[in-house]
Protein backbone atom coordinates (compact mmCIF):
# COMPACT_ATOMS: atom_id res chain seq x y z
CA UNK A 1 0.00 0.00 0.00
CA UNK A 2 2.51 2.20 0.81
CA UNK A 3 4.45 1.74 -2.39
CA UNK A 4 1.47 2.27 -4.67
CA UNK A 5 0.79 5.90 -2.26
CA UNK A 6 4.52 6.47 -3.21
CA UNK A 7 3.84 5.80 -6.63
CA UNK A 8 0.56 8.23 -6.92
CA UNK A 9 2.81 11.45 -5.55
CA UNK A 10 5.41 10.50 -8.05
CA UNK A 11 2.93 10.39 -10.75
CA UNK A 12 1.18 13.03 -10.04
CA UNK A 13 4.01 15.67 -9.19
CA UNK A 14 6.27 14.45 -11.81
CA UNK A 15 3.80 15.85 -13.89
CA UNK A 16 2.85 19.11 -12.10
CA UNK A 17 6.80 19.49 -12.35
CA UNK A 18 6.82 19.40 -16.26
CA UNK A 19 3.92 22.15 -16.57
CA UNK A 20 1.07 19.60 -18.38
CA UNK A 21 -1.06 19.18 -15.45
CA UNK A 22 -1.41 22.97 -14.42
CA UNK A 23 -5.07 23.64 -14.55
CA UNK A 24 -5.98 26.71 -16.83
CA UNK A 25 -6.79 29.09 -14.20
CA UNK A 26 -3.98 28.89 -12.11
CA UNK A 27 -3.38 32.56 -13.16
CA UNK A 28 -5.63 36.08 -12.22
CA UNK A 29 -5.86 36.37 -16.45
CA UNK A 30 -7.68 33.12 -17.23
CA UNK A 31 -9.66 33.22 -14.06
CA UNK A 32 -12.78 31.23 -15.05
CA UNK A 33 -16.52 33.02 -14.99
CA UNK A 34 -18.59 31.75 -11.67
CA UNK A 35 -22.37 31.43 -12.50
CA UNK A 36 -24.88 32.25 -9.78
CA UNK A 37 -26.57 29.34 -8.64
CA UNK A 38 -25.09 27.29 -10.68
CA UNK A 39 -22.24 24.74 -9.17
CA UNK A 40 -18.97 24.84 -10.47
CA UNK A 41 -15.98 21.53 -10.53
CA UNK A 42 -12.94 21.80 -9.88
CA UNK A 43 -9.62 21.04 -9.27
CA UNK A 44 -5.99 22.74 -8.44
CA UNK A 45 -3.46 20.02 -8.74
CA UNK A 46 -0.53 20.62 -10.36
CA UNK A 47 -2.04 24.41 -9.63
CA UNK A 48 0.93 27.00 -9.05
CA UNK A 49 1.46 30.63 -7.37
CA UNK A 50 0.26 32.05 -4.76
CA UNK A 51 -1.24 35.39 -3.28
CA UNK A 52 0.70 36.30 -0.04
CA UNK A 53 -1.39 38.02 2.64
CA UNK A 54 -4.94 37.03 2.00
CA UNK A 55 -4.85 32.86 3.09
CA UNK A 56 -1.14 32.60 5.09
CA UNK A 57 0.77 29.26 4.21
CA UNK A 58 -1.41 28.22 1.28
CA UNK A 59 -0.83 28.22 -2.24
CA UNK A 60 -1.79 26.04 -5.56
CA UNK A 61 -4.17 29.00 -6.41
CA UNK A 62 -7.23 28.53 -8.63
CA UNK A 63 -8.73 32.05 -9.86
CA UNK A 64 -12.25 32.45 -10.16
CA UNK A 65 -14.22 35.97 -11.42
CA UNK A 66 -18.05 36.84 -10.44
CA UNK A 67 -19.69 39.59 -11.45
CA UNK A 68 -22.29 41.12 -9.35
CA UNK A 69 -26.04 41.81 -10.65
CA UNK A 70 -27.67 45.14 -11.25
CA UNK A 71 -28.31 45.80 -7.23
CA UNK A 72 -25.46 44.43 -5.20
CA UNK A 73 -25.40 43.39 -2.25
CA UNK A 74 -23.92 39.71 -0.29
CA UNK A 75 -22.89 37.37 -1.72
CA UNK A 76 -22.03 33.27 -0.26
CA UNK A 77 -19.41 31.34 -2.09
CA UNK A 78 -19.72 27.91 -1.02
CA UNK A 79 -16.78 25.05 -1.50
CA UNK A 80 -17.70 21.04 -0.95
CA UNK A 81 -16.75 17.73 -1.84
CA UNK A 82 -13.80 18.32 -0.86
CA UNK A 83 -11.42 15.64 -2.31
CA UNK A 84 -8.43 14.87 -2.03
CA UNK A 85 -5.82 12.13 -2.36
CA UNK A 86 -4.22 10.71 0.47
CA UNK A 87 -1.08 11.14 -0.46
CA UNK A 88 2.15 11.17 2.22
CA UNK A 89 3.77 14.53 2.86
CA UNK A 90 0.32 16.31 1.35
CA UNK A 91 -2.29 18.67 3.36
CA UNK A 92 -6.05 17.72 2.86
CA UNK A 93 -7.28 21.44 3.68
CA UNK A 94 -8.27 24.22 1.38
CA UNK A 95 -8.42 28.11 1.66
CA UNK A 96 -11.19 30.11 0.22
CA UNK A 97 -11.06 34.08 0.27
CA UNK A 98 -13.26 36.61 -2.06
CA UNK A 99 -11.15 39.35 -3.22
CA UNK A 100 -11.97 42.93 -4.81
CA UNK A 101 -9.86 44.49 -7.42
CA UNK A 102 -9.18 46.97 -10.13
CA UNK A 103 -8.52 44.30 -12.93
CA UNK A 104 -4.95 44.27 -13.74
CA UNK A 105 -4.05 41.50 -11.79
CA UNK A 106 -1.27 43.62 -9.84
CA UNK A 107 -0.57 41.60 -7.30
CA UNK A 108 -1.24 45.19 -4.84
CA UNK A 109 -4.27 45.51 -6.90
CA UNK A 110 -6.20 43.31 -4.67
CA UNK A 111 -7.95 43.63 -1.38
CA UNK A 112 -10.25 41.19 0.93
CA UNK A 113 -13.32 41.12 0.52
CA UNK A 114 -14.13 38.45 2.74
CA UNK A 115 -12.38 36.59 5.29
CA UNK A 116 -10.26 33.62 4.66
CA UNK A 117 -11.88 30.26 5.51
CA UNK A 118 -10.19 26.91 5.41
CA UNK A 119 -10.65 23.21 6.32
CA UNK A 120 -10.92 20.07 4.92
CA UNK A 121 -14.54 20.03 5.35
CA UNK A 122 -17.56 22.57 3.67
CA UNK A 123 -16.19 25.79 3.61
CA UNK A 124 -18.10 29.34 2.62
CA UNK A 125 -17.85 32.72 2.92
CA UNK A 126 -20.53 35.77 2.96
CA UNK A 127 -18.81 38.94 1.54
CA UNK A 128 -20.30 42.22 2.68
CA UNK A 129 -22.26 44.62 0.51
CA UNK A 130 -20.39 44.49 -2.73
CA UNK A 131 -21.11 47.39 -5.47
CA UNK A 132 -23.30 46.37 -8.31
CA UNK A 133 -21.85 45.53 -12.06
CA UNK A 134 -19.12 44.56 -10.48
CA UNK A 135 -16.42 41.96 -11.04
CA UNK A 136 -15.04 40.16 -7.80
CA UNK A 137 -12.49 37.25 -7.36
CA UNK A 138 -12.49 34.05 -5.61
CA UNK A 139 -9.46 32.00 -4.78
CA UNK A 140 -9.31 28.55 -4.22
CA UNK A 141 -5.59 26.99 -2.61
CA UNK A 142 -4.06 24.20 -0.75
CA UNK A 143 -2.97 23.93 2.58
CA UNK A 144 -0.04 22.62 4.48
CA UNK A 145 -1.88 21.60 7.26
CA UNK A 146 -0.82 19.30 9.95
CA UNK A 147 2.70 19.23 9.48
CA UNK A 148 2.46 18.37 5.80
CA UNK A 149 5.10 19.85 3.42
CA UNK A 150 3.05 19.81 0.33
CA UNK A 151 0.14 22.04 -0.20
CA UNK A 152 -3.39 20.05 -0.71
CA UNK A 153 -4.47 19.82 -4.05
CA UNK A 154 -7.71 18.36 -4.35
CA UNK A 155 -11.02 18.28 -6.20
CA UNK A 156 -14.37 20.57 -5.02
CA UNK A 157 -17.39 22.03 -6.12
CA UNK A 158 -17.69 26.32 -6.03
CA UNK A 159 -21.91 27.62 -5.73
CA UNK A 160 -22.48 31.08 -5.88
CA UNK A 161 -25.50 32.73 -4.30
CA UNK A 162 -26.78 35.75 -2.51
CA UNK A 163 -28.92 38.54 -3.29
CA UNK A 164 -25.78 40.57 -4.53
CA UNK A 165 -25.42 37.93 -7.64
CA UNK A 166 -28.65 36.10 -8.33
CA UNK A 167 -29.75 37.39 -11.74
CA UNK A 168 -33.10 35.10 -12.21
CA UNK A 169 -35.82 37.09 -10.56
CA UNK A 170 -33.33 40.47 -10.71
CA UNK A 171 -31.87 40.98 -13.63
CA UNK A 172 -34.24 38.63 -15.50
CA UNK A 173 -37.47 36.99 -15.89
CA UNK A 174 -39.74 34.88 -17.91
CA UNK A 175 -42.60 37.43 -16.54
CA UNK A 176 -45.05 36.66 -14.29
CA UNK A 177 -47.81 33.25 -14.66
CA UNK A 178 -50.71 33.99 -16.55
CA UNK A 179 -54.64 32.29 -17.32
CA UNK A 180 -56.38 32.52 -20.36
CA UNK A 181 -59.35 31.03 -21.69
CA UNK A 182 -59.23 28.33 -24.18
CA UNK A 183 -58.57 29.80 -27.46
CA UNK A 184 -57.49 32.82 -26.41
CA UNK A 185 -53.94 34.28 -26.28
CA UNK A 186 -51.37 36.29 -24.37
CA UNK A 187 -48.25 37.91 -24.96
CA UNK A 188 -45.30 36.67 -23.07
CA UNK A 189 -42.86 39.53 -21.73
CA UNK A 190 -39.38 38.32 -21.11
CA UNK A 191 -36.92 41.02 -19.41
CA UNK A 192 -32.99 41.51 -19.45
CA UNK A 193 -30.32 39.18 -21.07
CA UNK A 194 -28.77 39.86 -24.65
CA UNK A 195 -30.85 36.96 -25.93
CA UNK A 196 -33.74 34.60 -25.85
CA UNK A 197 -34.78 31.50 -26.70
CA UNK A 198 -38.31 30.10 -26.34
CA UNK A 199 -39.43 26.42 -25.50
CA UNK A 200 -41.34 24.47 -26.36
CA UNK A 201 -42.41 26.34 -29.25
CA UNK A 202 -45.87 24.92 -29.91
CA UNK A 203 -48.24 27.74 -29.60
CA UNK A 204 -45.87 30.37 -29.66
CA UNK A 205 -45.82 32.74 -32.61
CA UNK A 206 -41.56 33.54 -32.10
CA UNK A 207 -38.78 31.23 -30.02
CA UNK A 208 -36.33 34.09 -30.08
CA UNK A 209 -37.80 37.31 -29.22
CA UNK A 210 -38.34 38.67 -25.80
CA UNK A 211 -42.43 38.81 -25.67
CA UNK A 212 -43.96 35.94 -28.43
CA UNK A 213 -47.63 35.90 -28.54
CA UNK A 214 -48.46 32.09 -27.14
CA UNK A 215 -51.91 30.41 -27.83
CA UNK A 216 -51.51 26.85 -26.60
CA UNK A 217 -54.00 24.52 -26.70
CA UNK A 218 -53.46 23.52 -23.14
CA UNK A 219 -51.77 24.49 -19.38
CA UNK A 220 -47.88 25.01 -20.91
CA UNK A 221 -44.89 25.87 -19.11
CA UNK A 222 -42.36 27.65 -21.04
CA UNK A 223 -38.76 28.28 -20.47
CA UNK A 224 -36.46 31.35 -21.81
CA UNK A 225 -32.99 31.12 -21.80
CA UNK A 226 -30.77 34.24 -22.04
CA UNK A 227 -26.76 35.05 -21.60
CA UNK A 228 -25.56 37.77 -19.16
CA UNK A 229 -22.07 38.11 -18.37
CA UNK A 230 -20.99 34.87 -19.95
CA UNK A 231 -23.52 32.93 -18.32
CA UNK A 232 -26.06 31.28 -19.25
CA UNK A 233 -30.01 31.95 -17.27
CA UNK A 234 -33.05 30.20 -17.36
CA UNK A 235 -36.66 30.89 -16.32
CA UNK A 236 -40.58 29.82 -16.63
CA UNK A 237 -43.77 31.19 -16.90
CA UNK A 238 -47.06 29.33 -16.85
CA UNK A 239 -49.23 29.82 -19.23
CA UNK A 240 -52.39 28.14 -17.52
CA UNK A 241 -55.74 27.20 -20.33
CA UNK A 242 -58.91 27.11 -18.89
CA UNK A 243 -62.46 26.47 -19.23
CA UNK A 244 -64.56 29.13 -18.75
CA UNK A 245 -67.73 27.41 -18.35
CA UNK A 246 -68.36 23.63 -17.52
CA UNK A 247 -71.49 22.90 -18.39
CA UNK A 248 -72.66 19.19 -17.24
CA UNK A 249 -73.56 16.37 -20.11
CA UNK A 250 -76.95 15.32 -18.33
CA UNK A 251 -80.51 16.72 -17.49
CA UNK A 252 -83.36 14.80 -16.17
CA UNK A 253 -86.63 16.59 -16.82
CA UNK A 254 -88.92 14.74 -14.41
CA UNK A 255 -90.49 17.49 -11.97
CA UNK A 256 -88.61 16.25 -9.37
CA UNK A 257 -87.46 19.48 -8.89
CA UNK A 258 -83.39 18.45 -8.91
CA UNK A 259 -81.92 18.38 -12.63
CA UNK A 260 -84.84 19.46 -14.17
CA UNK A 261 -83.21 22.28 -16.68
CA UNK A 262 -79.88 22.38 -17.75
CA UNK A 263 -77.50 24.54 -14.97
CA UNK A 264 -74.73 25.99 -16.91
CA UNK A 265 -72.69 27.40 -13.93
CA UNK A 266 -70.80 30.88 -14.84
CA UNK A 267 -72.68 31.18 -17.75
CA UNK A 268 -74.51 34.54 -15.93
CA UNK A 269 -71.28 36.11 -15.95
CA UNK A 270 -71.56 36.53 -20.00
CA UNK A 271 -74.47 38.47 -21.21
CA UNK A 272 -74.04 38.03 -24.78
CA UNK A 273 -73.43 34.08 -24.68
CA UNK A 274 -74.71 32.60 -27.84
CA UNK A 275 -76.19 28.93 -26.65
CA UNK A 276 -77.43 26.80 -29.54
CA UNK A 277 -77.97 23.10 -28.76
CA UNK A 278 -78.82 20.18 -31.80
CA UNK A 279 -80.37 16.97 -32.14
CA UNK A 280 -78.71 14.25 -34.62
CA UNK A 281 -80.09 15.21 -37.65
CA UNK A 282 -78.34 18.83 -37.04
CA UNK A 283 -81.41 20.35 -36.53
CA UNK A 284 -81.55 23.38 -33.87
CA UNK A 285 -84.07 22.40 -31.21
CA UNK A 286 -82.65 25.43 -28.57
CA UNK A 287 -81.01 28.62 -28.99
CA UNK A 288 -80.89 31.41 -26.38
CA UNK A 289 -78.51 34.47 -25.98
CA UNK A 290 -77.54 35.37 -22.17
CA UNK A 291 -78.94 32.28 -21.66
CA UNK A 292 -81.86 33.74 -19.30
CA UNK A 293 -84.29 30.65 -20.13
CA UNK A 294 -82.56 27.75 -18.96
CA UNK A 295 -83.21 24.53 -21.30
CA UNK A 296 -85.76 21.99 -20.03
CA UNK A 297 -85.52 19.51 -22.82
CA UNK A 298 -89.20 20.29 -23.09
CA UNK A 299 -91.22 18.52 -25.94
CA UNK A 300 -88.02 16.88 -26.73
CA UNK A 301 -87.57 13.13 -26.61
CA UNK A 302 -84.65 10.51 -24.55
CA UNK A 303 -82.00 11.20 -26.84
CA UNK A 304 -78.41 12.88 -26.97
CA UNK A 305 -78.43 16.37 -28.20
CA UNK A 306 -75.16 18.36 -29.29
CA UNK A 307 -74.48 21.87 -28.22
CA UNK A 308 -72.63 24.81 -29.67
CA UNK A 309 -71.77 28.04 -26.90
CA UNK A 310 -70.00 31.38 -27.90
CA UNK A 311 -69.33 33.17 -24.60
CA UNK A 312 -69.08 36.52 -26.73
CA UNK A 313 -66.49 37.88 -23.74
CA UNK A 314 -65.34 41.34 -24.35
CA UNK A 315 -62.77 40.95 -21.99
CA UNK A 316 -60.78 38.70 -23.96
CA UNK A 317 -61.47 36.18 -27.04
CA UNK A 318 -62.23 32.51 -26.47
CA UNK A 319 -62.95 29.66 -28.80
CA UNK A 320 -66.52 28.43 -29.15
CA UNK A 321 -67.31 25.22 -26.87
CA UNK A 322 -68.45 22.48 -27.91
CA UNK A 323 -70.57 19.43 -26.75
CA UNK A 324 -72.81 16.78 -25.60
CA UNK A 325 -75.71 16.68 -23.71
CA UNK A 326 -78.15 13.61 -22.96
CA UNK A 327 -82.33 13.53 -21.60
CA UNK A 328 -82.97 11.26 -19.20
CA UNK A 329 -86.71 10.71 -18.25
Amino acid sequence: MRDHRYALFFLLFGAVSRGAAQPPNDACADAIDLCAQQPMAGNNTGASGAVPGFCPGTGNVLWYTFHTNSVGGLATIALSGIDCPALTGMGDELSLVVLSGDGSCAPGSFSAASTCVQGATDLSVTTGPLLPDTVYWVLVAGAANGGATINAQCGFTLTTSGPGVDIVGVDFSAGNDVQIPAGANTQLHATGGTDHTWSPTSGLSGNTIPDPIAQPNETTTYTVTTHINGCTYSDQVIVEVVRLIDPPNTITPNGDGHNDVWEIPNIRDYAQADVSIYDRWGQRVYHSVGYKEPFDGKNLPTATYYWYIDLNDVQGRSDPYTGYITIVR
